[in-house]
């Protein structure tokens, strides 16, 4: 214990890790107010320019791009009515009603409140769940992981965006992704059409810069000359004494609503903002303010979802299943810096996850202060034309894509799965299922080869495990708990 607490101190005392963190926390809230970009997009961007870093460094830069674009969606959700992400899309309902009616001082102030104190909710129960949740993973063998992995990919059905059903096509997608290339056990080449470059399988990197940045990049292109209203504002409000009467319950309750959400795997902080702004009303005595300019229901959402960034990481840090979509980013990051995710992480690299830990805690400090002194400037970002924008990332994609194996067949990857991502955003697909089933397919394919060398071919041998039957039945209830439901409550109904 006083090992982690000194290596979570020691961020604190780290220069060149304090000033990549403040970097960084900028870039993130840049990114953030850029409609379009999002969390996610700047960790796939940034991906390949964490390479040449230490571990703890690169991961420490791709968790506050994380937590720091995940406030940022706040500002312009407040000043101009559109989400600077996803996850803030619910503080559109009462933040810009809000600035409309002049006061948009105040709708920042406590957006800014509400996310550090989610934020930092979250980062103390990550501190103490993950090391918990790691030595219950410690009993973990090939069945149960295989069991939960079956489980992760049962998640997808819950995702807000596209539906059950095209979720699962994606995830089912994605895991069909990995299997190209050769088999690890017999070397038998699937998929690779010839191409020994393929081998190893697809890279994760480009797939991720070409799902998340070079796709959006085309949907951004259909609306570069749209217009956007900007509401004025003198200076970011710190919430007043009776602010904080109206707030400090709803900020408590769905800072541990965002935690939870985060924690179930492939879940993430836009559904954790919905169900966060939807309980704030269900509590609220003034149900009335809520779609008016409600400053609860700015706090419930804000909450929620920055408190959902450190809830995800703890599936993905613990049992290598990540929390979202820009945690599926760095989990990437993670392995390919030689962090194995799992439980071993927490004995074989206590100061190097608690120095994670510690970063993402001094990032919900820094953007606090940027928030309350900067907002103003950081919204102006937000009006910089697309058309200028977006060759920019162009151009970032292509260099990370590239320098990553120096190798053209990456950047024809990029533009490949840009184009993919592109058309299924069209039909109404999302692309984190995509990216979350090929990380996923990877470790069920294993999983289930060495858990049938356990029981010698005798597949039927993972339904004798406790735990692993356990995993299934939440996989099974997770994809038709729902439908189950319905029924029960139809057949209810007709009696």
């Amino acid at each position: 214990m006083l090992e982690a607490v000194t290596a979570l101190g020691s961020v604190f005392f780290d220069p060149y890790l304090l000033f990549l963190i403040f970097a960084t926390t900028i870039i993130g809230i840049v990114i953030g107010v850029l409609p379009g970009l999002g969390a996610t997009t700047g960790a796939a961007l940034l991906l390949p320019f964490t390479l040449t870093m230490e571990p703890v460094h690169a991961i420490a830069v791709l968790a506050t791009i994380y937590v720091a674009a995940t406030f940022a969606g706040s500002i312009t959700a407040i000043l101009i009515n559109t989400p600077g992400t996803s996850a803030a899309a619910a503080t559109t309902f009462d933040g810009f009603p809000l600035a409309q009616r002049g006061e948009a001082g105040r709708a920042l102030g406590v957006a800014v409140v509400s996310s550090t104190f989610g934020g930092v909710v979250s980062v103390i129960v990550l501190c103490f769940a993950a090391p918990l949740l790691a030595r219950v993973a410690y009993e973990f063998r090939p069945p149960e992981y295989f069991a939960l992995t079956i489980f992760g990919l049962s998640m997808l059905a819950s995702i807000s965006a596209g539906g059950a059903i095209k979720n699962l096509i994606g995830g089912v997608f994605g895991v069909w992704l990995s299997t190209i290339g050769a088999e690890r056990v017999t070397t038998i080449e699937r998929f690779m059409f010839g191409n020994y470059e393929l081998y190893e399988g697809l890279g994760f990197v480009p797939v991720m810069i070409g799902l998340f940045a070079m796709s959006e990049l085309l949907v951004q292109s259909k609306v570069a000359n749209q217009a956007l209203e900007f509401v004025k504002m003198k200076a970011v409000q710190l919430p007043s004494r009776e602010d904080y009467k109206k707030i400090w319950k709803t900020v408590l309750r769905s800072s541990g609503i965002g935690t939870f959400i985060g924690i179930l795997p492939a879940e993430g902080a836009t559904v954790a903002s919905m169900i966060g702004y939807s309980e704030a009303k269900r509590w609220s005595k003034n149900k009335e303010e809520f779609g008016k300019g409600s400053i609860e229901g700015i706090a419930g959402a804000e909450s929620a979802n920055n408190a959902a960034t450190g809830g995800a990481m703890v599936p993905t840090m613990v049992l290598g299943i990540p929390g979202s979509g820009t945690t599926a980013i760095i989990l990437v990051g993670l392995m390919v810096h030689g962090l194995r995710p799992g439980p071993y992480l927490f004995t074989e690299q206590v100061n190097s996850v608690y120095q994670i830990f510690g970063s993402m805690l001094v990032a919900n400090i820094m953007f606090l202060l940027m928030g309350l002194y900067a907002a103003k400037i950081f919204a102006r970002i937000s009006l910089v034309p697309i058309n200028l924008l977006w060759p920019i990332v162009f151009a970032l994609s292509v260099i990370g894509a590239y320098a990553l194996n120096s190798s053209l067949l990456d950047i024809w990857i990029v533009l490949i799965f840009g184009v993919l991502g592109f058309f299924a955003r069209r039909f109404g697909f999302a692309v984190a299922p995509i990216a979350v089933g090929l990380i996923l397919g990877k470790m069920v394919e294993v999983n289930l080869q060495n858990s049938l060398k356990i029981f010698n071919g005798e597949w039927w041998q993972i339904f004798t495990q406790p735990l692993a039957v356990f995993f299934l039945i939440l996989a099974f209830l997770g994809l038709c708990g729902p439908q189950l439901f319905a029924m029960y409550k139809k057949s209810r109904m007709s009696e």
